[in-house]
């Protein structure tokens, strides 16, 4: 489509013609026979008054109309009304029918209930007006506005008057001019134009709710006349005005992609305060679905760091748009946690859809440049988070994935090959990534790197061939894109599958077996239906995987329903029948029936379950099952999986004798149902209850059994019979105030009417309080009525310790007992491990010992135990002393030997800075207000010679109130910015400060770390000259000149104004830095300029070179200047964090942008607040 200047320029006059003069649109369409007609006689304008049969013709007849609902006798809608007829013509001129009804059982099927009300319908929809009736100027704003016209999933039609409208008053709008409607009427296409306009239409319609996120506004309008004026040509025609200015665009319109894309990269280009947008994470997941190249910056508008690397990047804006490439930003934390995303700020390149993390220097602008022009070029496989990854297998994309080590030979050798095929993975529309990470490939069953493993639709395969022969690979791909057959999968596979997918069919069969496998040739028949449903599909041959979900009959079909079984017992050799079944479950919400294999599983995974247990056979429960079906769906909204099973064994295990039943699980702790099975209200509402508040549960006495045999730590209350208003229900009642400490602490409150287990352990008196500890009862002899007496007795360290046995713990209780106790030893074991209950044999027998010398010894083997310890191997033990660990290298065996290393460790003065793990330190960091870290390398030469000399010094810091420990874990140095070992940082509250002197030199060390804790002003600044210790930063330790802040004390009388900051930042005049510039507010002028119209252009404008920045006017301002010896004095408290600038000439550019901050507080990397002002100190964080 070519376009004269002369058009260009007919549209931009039109378009100014349009917003000054819009009333004369209308006289421009009706020709020059209006000029010598009479002056119209004026006419008082009314609303027209309505009945239901009226109004309902106007609804279908006219799509914008607004309805005044008032009643006889009302004053106040007299008063509206005689307002709204103020505007009735200006209504009618935008296109909107105004009428008023006096109808209240008509109101009341719309939902108006009060009097007077306006509801505005829009093509049928309505919606009820909350503002203020007697507003009419707001009530008009409203009825014109694009926000009251938008219906979801369509592109509002719009008249001339309203277009003018929405062009003034918004910034982002569409527009499609399309023929009248008396060229092309309704579902008449014998025209091309009508076609072109109806398909252009269709397309549209399916992005109008992406533009809407993205702030853009779409509408249609049926006006050549309109576009004549504008010189657009033949039609349809969609032009874009941005900020006013209008801009055609010149693609095939049926594309709706491309013309979503073109909308976005018009969006700021051009703007002279171009910026990178902010969008939201809807917005985002929008725009990776329709950019090919975009760059997300995952920032904190809080954090320093986060601004200052924003400064930067936005110097590169415009090259990426030069080069195609999108630039967002987004301060979203949980958007950031669904990417993977564990440090802010952060960089990562999508490229259509596929996600790049950028691990280089986020200050150096060139360098990310260079890098994201090298994505656009590069065949390389992309690296990606395994949340990242997750994300690809659940939207269902085609995937090949290499799970590799990057510190592994044979993984580089393998990438090396497979990076030649990653363009003919393209065209077989395969994506190809690798991940670095080997708790996801153990998550997949993958014990070997590097693997390859193929997605398709979410379910993986496993390729089994040499991964360095990437021609047998590309052709093994090529078959599983074109084999249409049923996959097959690990039995760990089936887990994540159905983990991770709403809707899993899977068969277990024997591959070798006759029956299964003239079974599977009939299923593989009914794939792809199951995949145009939605509907996974998947075999297992397994034995051990079928019998752990209560399978005995192979083959057999179980549909997982989000991880929730239903066994199929229909005839499998008619797929149709099972197809119609599989699709039903899927549709329609019914209680599964599972077997108790099933249910043990779901026990064990679903934090919130309801089980009833029946009898199939008996009507009475079939009664029952059917009521309950009817709360499926509500207990679906709540969170809470319910079943049901036929199995009377079962249920005599939870001593069940009548059914049905029905037992609420709650993170495994069973709770009876005591009520009306018949009433499903009340099952639901007291299954809200227990998901919803902290309950002493109600258990029989099987259950109670079990409880005791599984956990360390159990609170029976026994009541006996019980009727409510009785004592011992007042009692419960208030036992239930201390449910939840019991909880944090991991102690199991219930209670039970059943009395055998009582009279098993000789208690007679009821109601009586007993404390199960490892099975071990222990009976309250105090008062039942005072809660706060038994919670104290309870969790007393006096009451937990069974005499001559080390204690199981679960992990809550290894917390509390490590945080109140000096010296602990802990034994770390794997439940069922043979060779730790001999090892546990052997430890008995030195308990006494340890309890002698007041050293707690206990043991614990809950799941995951070795992963949130951080331990390299089962069994391990361990001896804390104060928080620190020291782990037994010896014989497990030898009891002797580890009890002579416990003494040793207990008498020794710890004159050793002690190691600590991860997990000890983030809790020391956040803890401990004084605490120093040696962080180390085993590979670092000089760093063992080191810690040998600053030894000497840990008793005098000791003496002066300052933790000294020592960590080798690398990654979480790397997380706080260092990178170069050794390396000494001082925690202060929280707040890293890193030394930069000599660390042989021990007496300098400790000087600085107790200047650092007494002095009232201290350094700041975790770097060297404002630069982070990270790689590529060109550290030179000589250049480090941290800030020395100190707070000023005021006099009483002294009146300090009110101040903004107006730039933190160097003077160009001055190379030394550390100027400081506040200056009063000063409130913006009220008027407003008007903004020329920038005219019609076919590529957007040209952005300006230089970008104006406007400075706060400044009549009076205080300079603070750095001395020789930098310190700044400043009334006023500015929030610290460890700092990842450039140097002090990169940020003389521009004004940093951080803003004072209300709160003292101090953010830490795992997101943590941590209190910043302590003993009248006041800690200033001073960017360079």
């Amino acid at each position: 489509m070519h376009f004269s200047r002369l058009k260009v320029i007919s549209l931009v006059v039109c378009s100014l013609l349009l917003l000054s003069s819009p009333g004369l649109v209308d006289c421009a369409k009706k020709g020059s026979s209006q000029g010598a007609s009479p002056s119209p006689t004026l006419v008082e304008p009314i609303i027209e008054e309505v009945n239901a049969k009226q109004l309902e013709k106007i609804l279908n007849d006219r799509d914008y109309v607004a309805v005044f609902w008032y009643a006889r006798s009302c004053v106040t809608c007299d008063k509206v009304l005689a307002e709204l007829e103020k505007i009735d013509d200006d209504t009618d001129s935008f296109g909107v029918d105004f009428v008023k009804i006096n109808d209240k059982r008509l109101a009341k099927q719309y939902g108006i209930r009060n009097f007077p009300a306006l509801t505005y319908f829009r093509e049928k929809e309505p919606i009820i007006y909350d503002g203020d009736l007697m507003d009419e100027e707001g009530v008009l704003d409203f009825l014109t506005s694009l926000e009251a016209m938008d219906l979801p999933d369509r592109i509002e039609e719009v008249n001339a008057k309203i277009l003018s409208k929405i062009i003034e008053e918004t910034d982002y709008v569409a527009v499609l001019f399309c023929p009248d409607h008396t060229t092309c009427p309704p579902r008449v296409m014998d025209k091309t134009e009508c076609k072109k306009c109806a398909k252009a239409l269709q397309e549209l319609e399916n992005i109008d709710d992406e533009a809407d996120q993205l702030g853009i506004g779409f509408v249609k309008i049926h006006d050549e006349a309109l576009a004549d004026e504008y010189n657009l040509g033949p039609l349809p025609v969609l032009v874009y005005y941005r900020h006013q200015t209008p801009i055609i665009y010149e693609g095939e319109l049926s594309r709706e992609e491309d013309v979503l894309e073109w909308l976005v990269q018009n969006k700021s280009t051009g703007d002279e305060d171009d910026v990178i947008e902010d969008v939201t994470a809807k917005t985002l997941n929008t725009l990776i679905g329709n950019i090919d190249h975009l760059v997300v910056l995952f920032y904190d508008h809080g954090d320093d760091d986060s601004m200052t690397v924003l400064e930067e990047l936005e110097k590169i804006d415009d090259d990426c748009d030069k080069h195609g490439i999108q630039f967002v930003k987004i301060d979203d934390s949980r958007a950031a946690r669904d990417f993977g995303i564990d440090s802010i700020p952060s960089i990562v390149y999508f490229e259509k859809q596929i996600p790049n993390i950028y691990d280089g220097d986020l200050m150096d602008e060139d360098e990310i440049l260079q890098w994201l022009l090298g994505q656009l070029e590069s065949d390389e496989i992309e690296d990606v988070t395994d949340e990242m990854l997750d994300k690809l297998i659940k939207e269902g994309k085609t995937l090949a994935v290499l799970f590799y080590d990057n510190n592994d030979r044979k993984s580089q050798k393998a990438l090396e090959e497979l990076e030649t095929i990653d363009d003919e993975c393209d065209a077989l529309g395969i994506t190809f990534v690798k991940i670095d990470n080997f708790d996801e490939a153990k998550e997949y069953g993958i014990e070997k790197l590097p693997k390859l493993i193929y997605f398709e639709k979410g379910i993986p395969t496993i390729y089994s061939g040499n991964l360095e022969d990437e021609e047998k690979l590309l052709k093994w791909l090529e078959q599983q894109t074109a084999a249409d057959q049923i996959e097959d999968v690990t039995d760990e596979m089936l887990d994540l599958i159905v983990e991770k997918m709403p809707h899993v069919a899977v068969l277990f069969y024997d591959k070798d077996q006759k029956k299964s496998q003239k079974i599977l040739a009939e299923l593989e028949n009914i794939d792809d239906e199951c995949d145009q449903n939605d509907i996974a599909f998947v075999k297992i041959d397994d034995d051990n995987e079928a019998k752990e979900w209560g399978i005995d009959e192979i083959p057999t079909i179980v549909f997982f329903e989000r991880g929730i079984p239903h066994v199929y017992e229909g005839d499998l050799m008619k797929e149709e029948e099972l197809l119609g079944w599989l699709i039903h479950q899927k549709r329609y919400s019914e209680i599964p029936e599972v077997t108790d294999e099933m249910k043990d599983k779901l026990v064990e995974s679903t934090q919130h379950l309801a089980v009833i247990f029946y009898d199939k056979d008996d009507k009475q429960d079939i009664r029952v099952l059917n009521e309950l079906e009817n709360i499926d769906d509500e207990l679906e909204k709540e969170g809470i999986v319910i079943v049901r099973i036929d199995n009377a064994a079962e249920a005599k295990e939870y001593g069940l004798d009548h059914l049905p039943a029905l037992i609420y699980f709650e993170e495994k702790i069973p709770a009876l149902y005591e009520g009306d099975l018949m009433n499903e209200e009340e099952v639901l509402e007291w299954l809200i209850l227990q998901k919803k508040t902290a309950t002493i549960e109600e258990v029989t006495d099987e259950i109670l059994v079990n409880l005791i045999e599984d956990h360390e730590y159990v609170v029976v209350y026994f009541t006996g019979p019980c009727e409510p208003g009785e004592k011992c229900d007042k009692i419960l009642e208030d036992l239930e105030n201390i449910d939840d400490e019991l909880d944090e602490a991991g102690i199991i409150f219930v209670t039970t009417e059943d009395t055998s287990i009582a009279k098993k352990y000789s208690i007679k008196n009821l109601p009586q309080l007993a404390f199960f500890r490892n099975k071990d009862p222990l009976l309250y002899t105090g008062d039942l009525d005072d809660e706060d007496e038994v919670l104290a007795w309870l969790t007393d360290e006096n009451t937990l310790e069974i005499p001559g046995r080390i204690e199981e713990v679960n992990v809550k209780m290894l917390e509390k007992i490590l945080s109140e106790n000096d010296h602990v030893v802990v034994f770390f074991y794997r439940e069922g491990d043979k060779k730790s209950q001999k090892i546990l044999n052997e430890l008995e027998n030195i308990d006494d010992e340890c309890e002698e010398k007041s050293i707690d010894f206990v043991k614990t083997s809950d799941e995951g135990i070795d992963k949130e310890y951080d331990l390299p191997t089962l069994p391990a033990l361990a001896f804390y002393r104060n928080k620190f660990r020291t782990i037994y290298q010896g014989d497990l065996m030898k009891e002797d030997e580890i009890l002579e290393w416990v003494l040793e460790l207990y008498e020794s003065n710890a004159d050793v800075i002690e190691s600590v793990d991860r997990r000890t330190l983030q809790v020391l960091i956040n803890e401990i207000e004084h605490l120093a870290v040696f962080f180390y390398d085993d590979k670092c030469a000089s760093c063992s010679e080191i810690l040998e000399e600053l030894e000497t010094i840990d008793d005098d810091t000791d003496k002066h109130g300052i933790q000294f420990v020592k960590s080798n874990d690398v990654k979480l140095a790397h997380e706080i910015g260092i990178f170069a070992f050794p390396a000494l940082v001082y925690y202060e509250t929280g707040v890293p400060i890193m030394y930069d002197g000599n660390l042989k030199n021990e007496q300098r060390v400790l000087q600085w770390l107790i200047n650092q804790k007494n002095d009232e002003c201290f350094y700041v600044g975790l770097g060297h000259t404002g630069r982070s210790a990270r790689k590529g930063n060109n550290y030179v330790p000589n250049q480090y000149r941290p800030f020395q802040c100190c707070p000023t004390k005021l006099e009483r009388s002294t009146k300090v104004p009110k101040m903004t900051a107006q730039r933190i930042g160097h003077q160009k005049t001055d190379s030394r830095g550390g100027n400081f510039q506040f200056s009063t507010p000063t409130s913006k002028p009220s008027s407003q300029t008007s903004k020329p119209t920038v005219p019609l252009s076919k590529t957007p404008p040209a952005k300006s070179s230089t970008s104006t920045k406007k400075a706060l006017p400044s009549p009076s301002t205080t300079q603070y200047k750095r001395p020789e010896t930098p310190t700044v004095k400043v009334p006023a408290i500015i929030r610290s964090e460890p700092l990842k600038s450039k140097s002090s000439q990169s940020s003389s550019k521009g004004g940093s942008k951080s803003q004072t901050s209300k709160k003292a507080l101090a953010s830490n990397k795992n997101g943590k607040e941590s209190k910043f002002v302590k003993e009248g100190k006041l800690f200033l964080d001073i960017r360079t």
